[in-house]
């Protein structure tokens, strides 16, 4: 599906970034695993490229502009190309904490890590999409849609993305540039923690989906994803894919 595309995925050290890496090169693309932990990253490209593909990994701080522009360059020097960015490097922030509970600074990681990064992207990748006629993709959550008690920064961010995500589609879209968000649901390292501290929670959960089980993220979440930055979605911006295995419906 991606044969012939170059990827850049911020945040693909582990979880929902690792399975949407380790996607994209089964798919065939050339693919930037950037992370702030470097070692993971390296990690992650050494599974793509066991696996048969091509990957590269560099460390990236996100909320560094300077980074993300080196990011693009290293994908364009390597690659010759970028046809995708896909912005999954997230910060929870405070955590579950009711409103009254949090305090200013519980809104700088979420932002400096969520949010501010995409216009640093957005202004550093422009010229490579506009050249490959690409893509932007934003990870957000069901509770950009939904909103989620005790969780109000998180939701909070996560809903501009979307907001972000439509208005980077106006204004790209007559430059055949493509912006879209996915709101995914998935087995990540820091959901099996909040299990295994949260246990009664599972059931919950698979009750909620209709599908009756949690998504992966390579196979599930990845898949969607390599459909958005393909060929196939061409038509498709300014929309949230939620890929949630039926746990949330519009």
């Amino acid at each position: 599906m991606l044969t012939g595309y170059s990827v850049l995925i911020t945040g693909a050290a582990e979880g929902l970034g690792r399975g949407i890496a380790l996607a994209a090169g089964s798919a065939g693309a050339s693919v930037v695993v950037s992370a702030l932990n470097q070692a993971g990253a390296q990690d992650v490209g050494n599974e793509i490229r066991v696996r048969g593909g091509i990957a590269i990994a560099i460390a990236c701080d996100v909320t560094q502009r300077a980074d993300i522009e080196a990011a693009v360059a290293v994908a364009k020097a390597e690659f010759g190309r970028l046809d995708a960015f896909v912005h999954n490097a997230n910060d929870s922030g405070a955590g579950a904490r009711a409103v009254e509970e949090i305090a200013d600074r519980d809104w700088n990681g979420p932002v400096a890590v969520g949010l501010r990064p995409i216009f640093f992207a957005a202004q550093a990748v422009l010229p490579a999409l506009v050249e490959s006629q690409g893509s932007m993709v934003l990870l957000t959550s069901p509770a950009a849609i939904d909103g989620t008690a005790t969780l109000p920064v998180y939701s909070a961010v996560k809903g501009a993305q979307r907001a972000l995500a439509k208005s980077l589609a106006r204004e790209w879209g007559p430059l055949g540039v493509r912006v879209n968000a996915v709101s995914p649901s998935a087995v990540t390292p820091a959901l099996a923690a909040y299990l295994e501290r949260e246990p009664h929670m599972r059931p919950h959960m698979l009750k909620r989906a209709a599908l009756r089980r949690m998504g992966d993220a390579e196979h599930d979440i990845g898949r969607a994803l390599n459909f958005l930055i393909g060929r196939d979605a061409r038509f498709m911006t300014g929309q949230t894919l939620i890929v949630s295995g039926g746990a949330m419906m519009l």
